[in-house]
């Protein structure tokens, strides 16, 4: 497990035994932070169900200007904490909440994100309810975008309140599905 871009480009994450994780593949992320690209310099992002940061991490090497990262596994905690000190990640730049994900976008009370990484635990099927949580929380506001991996057999809507599916790319077992603010949707419809 590497960091794809950026300034910790190609060094590789720490090695870690750990069942409950299955760290996004590298075909993903780049897909993935290729459609966020000119959304990273100076966002805010926040990695739900962190893992091993990797997620984070590759986003505070594009240049995002902070993470938050939300964890709950005291395992996953600790992978994440020694990728960031392995690369010498500013601590300024980051926090850990140690919280089960769907009572933190419940409970969070600060300002929208920029961006929000999501990647639920593969055996749970719970990107259903993470995204009920998202649409209802002061974590997405109307310029955030969300990107979450869901299972092929797992529900996933296309709409959540106001937050609709722009985008769905499908990996053999799993999607990857990009959402945003439907009033961000009319703004781009409004340009072209």
């Amino acid at each position: 497990m590497r960091i794809i871009s950026g300034k910790y480009r190609g060094h590789q994450l720490v090695s870690f035994k750990a069942d409950h994780i299955r760290p996004t593949t590298d075909r993903v992320k780049e897909t993935l932070f290729n459609k966020i690209q000119f959304e990273l310099e100076g966002a805010q992002v926040v990695d739900l169900f962190c893992g091993t940061g990797n997620l984070g991490i590759e986003a505070l090497s594009r240049d995002a200007g902070f993470c938050t990262f939300v964890e709950n596994n005291p395992k996953s905690l600790s992978i994440t904490r020694q990728n960031l000190e392995k690369l010498k990640v500013p601590p300024d730049q980051y926090k850990i909440i140690n919280m089960e994900v769907i009572a933190f976008l419940r409970s969070y009370k600060g300002e929208p994100f920029d961006i929000i990484l999501a990647d639920p635990p593969f055996t749970e099927k719970m990107a259903h309810d993470v995204m009920q949580a998202a649409s209802e929380s002061a974590a997405f506001g109307t310029h955030t975008i969300m990107a979450i991996e869901s299972q092929k057999k797992e529900r996933m809507e296309e709409r959540y309140g106001s937050l609709v599916r722009y985008n769905q790319k499908d990996y053999g077992d799993k999607y990857l599905n990009m959402f945003c603010h439907e009033r961000a949707l009319s703004k781009e419809e409004d340009h072209e």
